[in-house]
């Protein structure tokens, strides 16, 4: 009898018992603006910030509506404007190129490699005349940081780290998010910490963080931060940095906090499910397995793995028939974008040249989310269906 998986690829945990009693708290008293407090009282967003920036070894933190807010805040906050030249990687998802559009400056793509990171030799070539790296860390997977930061610093070009996938994940030891200038995260349901929506930036760059302050919008109520700046920090920028209104409220912020305490715990179960799907995928006939550095510490929240050089109508075969068997695949080599798998050629707001290295990467790129509420079981479970699958049409092809 052919076996199916019937669990479902987007059902998260709960929320934490602490964060639903936090968030009962702030529903009664009513306070959900995070300037609005009583007397004497700390913000739930202000404690969430402070322990964020305790948690990633940070100087400042600051939380924030969206990672897609974090990200846009950020460069500003670094002086990103019109015109102006900003790298990122070829594999990447929307809000990326997105957050640089939406300040006009000018996205430039970066080739990306079989390890799903971003090209170190083709981002040499091109940092001339760039004012800013947006860095994506796509799916979770880190490149070598040690060389990339050494690269952007002789060319004096800022890096902004997008930590989406990678909060709780580390570079030799160093977390992610702490390398460039500014690190930020995601707190959307299928991330690593869950509000719905919201996301958090944190830099040691005390300019940077009262701008990011102000940009989120503080009203000049910035001594209610926790993890923020001086005053006199504050004084040298406020009339010149614009209110761009993107705040986390106290209600998400309530929830979020008991998550981060329970992160690294969380991590170790993501890995624990990773490394199940990963050895039942390893030397399947036609499927490569991404293998990962020995100085990456990474959050295994999903899995990819490539299909190179297959034709599409063979991918698509694979992937429709892992799915009549209950195992749900992203595909990010469709000629159209699809749910969040969309491409740089998708993104005609932001000018593109051909990448026929990264186009073949692309189009063998296979995705898949690896929900907590998955038992170790259901990951071999899915790991022998996709085996399955993928050998069956890689003989047939």
């Amino acid at each position: 009898m052919t076996e199916r998986f019937t669990g479902n690829f987007t059902q998260q945990e709960p929320i934490p018992d602490a964060g639903i009693e936090a968030a009962l708290s702030v529903l009664r008293h009513g306070r959900l603006h995070r300037y609005n407090v009583a007397a004497g009282e700390l913000s739930e967003t202000a404690l969430l910030e402070q322990e964020f920036a305790a948690a990633t070894g940070a100087r400042f933190a600051l939380a924030v509506a969206s990672g897609g807010y974090a990200l846009g805040c950020a460069l500003r906050a670094v002086g990103v404007g019109p015109g102006d030249r900003v790298l990122t990687n070829a594999f990447t998802l929307a809000p990326v190129p997105g957050a640089i559009a939406s300040v006009g400056a000018v996205p430039v793509f970066v080739e990306v490699t079989e390890s799903l990171v971003i090209d170190l030799d083709d981002l040499a070539a091109k940092l001339d005349g760039a004012k800013a790296l947006m860095l994506s860390h796509m799916r979770g997977h880190l490149c070598d940081m040690d060389r990339l930061m050494a690269l952007c610093d002789a060319g004096g070009v800022v890096v902004i780290e997008d930590c989406a996938h990678t909060m709780g994940a580390a570079w030799d030891g160093v977390p992610s998010g702490r390398h460039g200038a500014v690190g930020c995260y995601s707190t959307q349901t299928y991330k690593h910490m869950n509000s719905g929506e919201g996301g958090l930036l944190v830099t040691d760059d005390e300019e940077i963080a009262a701008r990011a302050v102000i940009l989120s919008g503080s009203y000049m109520l910035y001594e209610r931060h926790l993890a923020a700046p001086g005053p006199e920090v504050f004084e040298r920028v406020k009339y010149h940095t614009p209110n761009v209104s993107g705040r986390m409220d106290n209600l998400r912020a309530a929830i979020l906090r008991p998550q981060l305490a329970l992160l690294d715990d969380q991590v170790r179960r993501w890995n624990e499910r990773y490394r199940v799907v990963e050895d039942g995928l390893r030397d399947t006939p036609g499927l490569t397995v991404v293998e990962r550095h020995e100085k990456e510490t990474y959050v295994g929240s999903s899995l990819q793995f490539l299909l190179l050089d297959w034709a599409p109508d063979l991918v698509q075969e694979a992937l429709a028939r892992c799915a009549d068997r209950g195992v749900e695949l992203k595909w990010f080599g469709g000629a159209e974008p699809v749910a969040f798998t969309s491409r740089y050629d998708s993104w005609r707001y932001a000018e593109s040249v051909p990448m026929p290295a990264s186009d073949r990467i692309l189009a063998g790129i296979v995705d898949m989310r690896l929900p907590l509420t998955f038992s170790l079981e259901d990951c071999a479970q899915i790991a022998r269906i996709v085996r399955a699958e993928v050998s069956a049409v890689w003989q047939q092809g």
